[in-house]
């Protein structure tokens, strides 16, 4: 008999919920095959098994919150045998079939595939050797779902008919991602004596360097030089002088951090998640942008990893992607600092007595006034609007 506990899930992860089991007490399976898939506030972790054998019992079912260690179900150890389906599957594939009818899709798309009555031969996989993954799957229900705002299968709909209206109600379970969002944004407000303060930069410098080098450099490093390259480099110098936004609270200890490790937030379908680009202080522009690239493609196709998701220290957030012009960024916590990005936009500014019309766009920073005075606060923003407005800072590092 072998146990089948609840694996590593990351640091500050110590639970997660019992998604879905694809196998049943008595099914056979093999080693490395998956039994089943657990959710984190941060990912979807696929459990596997650590032996062949047989699933004798489900200890956790669907639905219960486990935590570290925690025994999911028992495998009786044993010869895996493959079922007649399975031999007859791989005995008919033509040989020129571009498909390896062989390879196993990922459980968790063969649920969602089964649940939506989708032809796994209409999906073109993009996990290893062409498997199909559950990303593969959620991105074909997110097409048709932006096609047709028919009720999704899996909610509960309530219809009532009133003098010829339609009125519709759709009830959906919260993700347990979305719970924990909700759980850590009203802890950081609950927790953090948190305040945000506000200033405007003139983006033009910026633009201009980017428009002048942009080509030359995706020809030399083969990425985009993007806006958010400029603003890590800028909060990394800033945070260097006031390394208290850069530090946490921890019980009574104040931690600073010798390193920073920037939390870029990632709007994704199911959520806000927040990868982490490590030692960005140490990054080049080309680093940093190839890095932010991978990490929002990741984020995006839900293949994000536990690593790359926890030890952040500094978060930026970019809601002008949305089209906002001014928010109030909540606080990462532990972190003790956000800088809230937006819109850019044309406005007339007054320069030496003159009114110019100038690309600006407003920063916020929030921070926990516990372990930034007001003082820290603003000379942080003021240092990272030096640094956009004369980028020429930023090389010569002052």
């Amino acid at each position: 008999m072998t146990e089948i506990k609840v694996p590593t899930l990351g640091e500050s992860v110590t639970e997660a919920t019992v998604a879905t089991w694809f196998k049943s007490p008595g099914d056979t399976v093999a080693i490395d095959e998956m039994l089943c898939e657990l959710e984190t506030d941060k990912v979807t972790v696929e459990v596997p098994s650590t032996v062949s054998g047989t699933l004798s019992e489900i200890i956790a079912k669907e639905g219960d919150t486990v935590g570290l260690d925690a025994i999911l179900g028992i495998v009786s150890e044993g010869e895996f045998v493959k079922t007649k389906t399975e031999k007859s599957v791989k005995n008919i594939a033509p040989k020129n079939d571009k498909r390896i009818k062989d390879i196993e899709n990922a459980p968790s798309a063969k649920k969602l595939m089964k649940e939506n009555e989708i032809n796994e031969e209409t999906l073109l996989g993009t996990g290893r050797d062409g498997r199909i993954m559950k990303e593969d799957v959620l991105n074909v229900l997110t097409s048709e779902m932006a096609k047709d705002d028919s009720a999704n299968k899996t909610s509960e709909t309530v219809q009532n008919v009133k003098e010829n209206n339609y009125e519709q109600i759709e009830r959906i379970k919260m993700s347990r991602l979305r719970m924990t969002i909700a759980k850590r944004l009203k802890e950081a407000q609950n927790t953090a004596a948190m305040l945000t303060t506000y200033n405007e930069i003139d983006m033009s410098s910026v633009m201009e360097i980017r428009s002048k080098y942009k080509e030359v450099f995706e020809k030399k490093h083969q990425v985009k030089l993007g806006f958010m390259s400029f603003f890590v480099k800028a909060c990394c110098h800033a945070l260097k002088e006031v390394p208290e936004v850069n530090a946490q609270i921890d019980g009574s200890d104040l931690v600073f951090h010798k390193y920073i490790n920037m939390g870029v937030a990632v709007g994704t379908p199911t959520g806000l998640v927040v990868p982490i680009v490590r030692n960005a202080d140490s990054m080049g522009f080309a680093d940093v942008e190839k890095t932010i690239g991978e990490l929002g493609k990741k984020a995006r196709e839900g293949k994000l990893s536990i690593e790359n998701m926890q030890g952040g220290t500094f978060t930026i957030s970019n809601g002008g992607v949305y089209g906002s012009l001014m928010s109030s960024p909540i606080l990462n916590y532990p972190q003790s600092g956000i800088l809230g990005m937006h819109k850019i936009q044309e406005r007339p500014i007054a320069i030496n007595g003159n009114v110019i019309i100038k690309p600006m766009m407003y920063l916020a920073l929030s921070y926990d006034h516990r372990i930034v005075d007001g003082k820290g606060a603003v000379t942080f923003l003021v240092r990272v609007k030096e640094m956009l407005e004369d980028p020429h800072r930023l090389l010569m590092d002052v």
